[in-house]
């Protein structure tokens, strides 16, 4: 069965997406800016409401580049630590999310195993910061020296329909050593496409639909993902 993870921006909108059958949900602020650290408070109410999904939190400290500096390396840790000590009521696969660079555009390895460490048992994914090295078979050997979970890649393109080639390179190179998470533009209408181009058997995706003024989850699409992803 294909994993259907969807990335939602607060509590309301993963509540949605779990009710229509997301199997997984990465938690973020700001998608604006690509995802961002959401608050601690929502974190909290998405571990007490929420019953079934596996939840993902976004760590970054801020949107823009992937160079960490030393303070927002600081925290980034804290965030981790701060998660970890919430309660889990309902006792939700828990994760984060995380992802650095250095200034000559390298995995910041160092940040990244402190960041696994921090994690402790929780499970790390690394983000799409992934797509912006040239050479993701070798980085993909490095986050799996590291313990990473999970790499979330578009393959390097703007789409994972684009970056199908790619994707489908690092699943096999992966080898069920860590799980390649297939994103970028998918939904309903191509998703089937995507995942016989990407051999992926997980795939990550936002199902926005404008509401009130603000973007929120529609869970129409979220049915139509997951039951076609099969």
């Amino acid at each position: 069965m294909t994993t259907v993870e969807i990335c939602v921006s607060d509590v309301p909108a993963a509540l949605a997406a779990e009710a229509a059958g997301a199997h997984r949900l990465e938690l973020c602020a700001d998608l604006g800016q690509g995802g961002t650290t959401p608050s601690i408070g929502t974190v909290e109410v998405a571990l007490r409401t929420l019953s079934r999904a596996a939840l993902r939190v976004m760590v970054r400290p801020r949107g823009g580049d992937f160079v960490v500096s030393g303070v927002e390396q600081e925290v980034m840790l804290a965030d981790i630590a701060a998660i970890r000590a919430l309660p889990n009521p309902h006792g939700l696969a828990l994760g984060v999310v995380v992802g650095a660079l250095t200034a000559d555009g390298d995995l910041d390895l160092p940040l990244l195993r402190r960041a696994v460490d921090a994690a402790g048992p929780l499970p790390v994914t690394v983000h799409k910061a992934f797509d912006e090295l040239p050479d993701q078979l070798t980085a993909l050997e490095q986050v799996v020296g590291l313990g990473a979970d999970a790499i979330l890649t578009s393959g390097g393109a703007p789409t994972a329909l684009a970056g199908a080639a790619p994707i489908a390179a690092l699943h096999a190179r992966a080898a069920g050593r860590i799980r390649v998470i297939a994103a970028g533009g998918i939904r309903s209408h191509n998703v089937a496409e995507v995942l016989a181009a990407t051999r992926a058997t997980e795939i990550h995706l936002r199902a926005p639909v404008e509401q009130q003024g603000r973007e929120a989850t529609d869970p129409s699409e979220v049915r139509r993902v997951v039951a076609l992803a099969g």
